[in-house]
């Protein structure tokens, strides 16, 4: 019986990775995948998939105003087994319920990776609607720098800060945000304490 997944985790925990795993494990018996992830995310530039680790992909991308189950009814209805969505916080709702319109009318198995909140700890939109409608919700895990689960996606100033205002959505990767657990994050912003990047040789200026 086809599913509606969703594999969520804090930046940092693999998400694309495994996104491009799963579409190589399906590959390799010789089922087809339709890739896709929304036009949002551009830091990899057009129709490219790439993880930190290196592993990266074709794919297609998904503009906010697109019905995924027209498209996929009249393209990929007869040359797909399994879709894959990577960043799937950044579609619509309605295109969530197109998702799942799609496992439910055609039995295709859809596998959304993406984060489950933004860097207010607040839901994203696709997310809330995932977690509404998904039939497994499964999580990625990864760890704060002090040891305990990471749920929190930081987003990190100039000098180091942890910000607490601005826009939903804006893109980076670790040169803007940091998973922290929500204790961390907590005295991270009471204390204004200056938050060390991963992969940053120093700590920022304080200033």
């Amino acid at each position: 019986m086809a599913k509606l997944y969703f594999k969520y985790g804090a930046m940092g925990s693999s998400k694309t990775a495994q996104a491009l795993i799963t579409k190589y494990n399906y590959e390799e018996n010789d089922l087809r995948v339709w890739l896709i992830k929304p036009s949002a995310d551009t830091r990899d530039g057009v129709q490219i998939l790439r993880s930190r680790i290196g592993l990266e992909a074709q794919v297609e991308v998904i503009p906010p105003q697109t019905d995924l189950y027209d498209q996929f009814r009249q393209t990929r209805r007869d040359r797909c087994d399994v879709i894959i969505v990577d960043e799937c916080q950044f579609f619509t709702p309605e295109q969530i319920d197109q998702l799942r319109a799609i496992v439910n009318d055609f039995s295709i198995p859809v596998m959304c990776f993406g984060l489950r909140t933004d860097f207010q700890t607040k839901l994203f939109p696709g997310s809330m609607r995932l977690m509404e409608v998904a039939d497994t919700i499964l999580e990625i895990k990864t760890i704060c720098d002090c040891g305990a689960k990471a749920t929190v996606n930081a987003r990190i100033d100039t000098n180091g800060h942890v910000v607490t205002e601005g826009a939903q959505v804006e893109l980076g990767g670790n040169d803007r945000y940091i998973a922290m657990c929500h204790k961390c994050y907590v005295r991270s912003i009471r204390e204004n304490r200056v938050v060390r990047l991963h992969g940053q040789s120093s700590e920022p200026s304080s200033k």
